[in-house]
């Protein structure tokens, strides 16, 4: 009888164990069969003869045109729910800032001047956007560019710098609550911060070298930026209050420009070289120990993390040609890891540029 028991319960258990195993597979199965989520990569192309706004996977496939018009339509910024793309078309005669969905749907036009009205950047909290302007430029040939900001619908557009400077490159700290860029309003291209609203500018770097490209760590703490201080351009980091600035980069080379953080503030990319057509991505620690290239000579640069830091797209012309002048180069995107290895050739047309992660992960197919 003890026998019998004892058989009884290991058909039961292999029948459970069975019904289990074959639940879970055809859960898997109707799961694989559903979208299922992963960053996705905004870019800008001419593959179909003028500038589009593209988007893909982070493993390259899915590409799809979003804006698919014959103007130009350039600058794709996520906002921080990765529903909504922001971004600058000349589609009604000159620049203007525009907003669509994620999937390209409801392309809408939300500035509407005669100016040039370009570089858009969400606030954290997808409330607001800066963009560039020269609406209050004093002359034709005036290069007196203006921050603004207004909110997301394109309503309550207001002038933050309103001075006859050249103001631009503005970039929000990630709580939202200071507005970093450059200027020249002190005579040479310097760091400031401000408040949202415009007020409290403040000149962070304060010398007579040019300083520019400022970028936020994620903790808000410091700043990266580049400088020629040195006699050539370097990458330095400061304080958020402009205290203890000091180079990063070790002076080699001619060009050290374009720092952008890893999302746990101990790395930062940056691109190098002796010019401008001949120039890689260089990674380094936060405290300017161990720079290495990741990238081989004449990949050009705008290295961006992905928003959990694993993996680093980046621009570049491979095979390596000549510099051919007249945007007549092949230019693709690839990633790789951070430390250089698993480079993958992500798109193969020749004319793509400029990627930029989704902020968070999204469905890979559409609902």
């Amino acid at each position: 009888m003890g026998q019998a028991k004892l058989v009884i319960m290991l058909v039961v258990s292999v029948v459970i164990v069975v019904s289990i195993l074959s639940d879970s597979s055809c859960k898997a199965g109707e799961i694989k069969g559903k979208s299922h989520r992963q960053y996705k990569i905004a870019f800008t192309s001419i593959r179909d003869g003028n500038f589009e706004i593209y988007v893909m996977n982070a493993d390259g496939s899915g590409q799809k045109n979003l804006t698919n018009n014959p103007h130009i339509d350039k600058e794709p910024h996520w906002s921080p729910d990765g529903k909504k793309i922001v971004f600058w078309s000349n589609r009604d005669g000159k620049p203007e800032i525009y907003i669509m969905n994620a999937n390209g749907s409801e392309q809408k036009r939300l500035t509407n001047s005669p100016s040039w009205n370009t570089d858009p950047q969400w606030s954290p909290d997808g409330t607001r956007i800066l963009f560039q302007s020269d609406k209050g430029a004093r002359s034709r040939d005036s290069r007196d560019t203006e921050i603004y900001i207004m909110n997301a619908d394109g309503t309550a557009q207001k002038n933050l710098t309103n001075n006859p400077a050249s103001d631009y490159d503005a970039q929000w700290s990630h709580d939202g609550t200071k507005i970093a860029f450059q200027s020249d309003r002190d005579g040479q291209q310097e760091i400031y911060v401000m408040n949202p609203d415009g007020t409290g500018p403040k000149n962070l770097t304060n010398n007579i070298d040019p300083d520019i490209g400022p970028r936020w760590s994620s903790d808000d703490k410091k700043i990266a930026f580049a400088s020629t201080r040195n006699g050539r351009a370097d990458i330095y980091i400061m304080n958020a209050d402009g205290n203890e600035q000091r180079r990063l980069s070790d002076g080699s080379v001619q060009i050290n420009v374009d720092s952008q953080w890893s999302p746990d503030d101990k790395k930062i990319t940056f691109v190098s070289g002796d010019s401008y057509r001949d120039v890689a991505i260089c990674i380094i620690n936060a405290d300017g120990s161990e720079q290495n290239y990741l990238t081989d000579a004449f990949d050009t640069g705008h290295a961006r993390w992905s928003p959990d830091g694993r993996k680093i797209a980046f621009l570049s012309y491979r095979p390596r040609i000549k510099y051919v002048p007249n945007n007549k180069t092949r230019t693709e995107i690839y990633v790789s890891n951070p430390d250089g290895t698993e480079k993958k050739q992500l798109t193969d047309t020749g004319s793509d540029w400029n990627p930029v992660w989704s902020p968070v992960p999204l469905p890979t197919k559409e609902p």
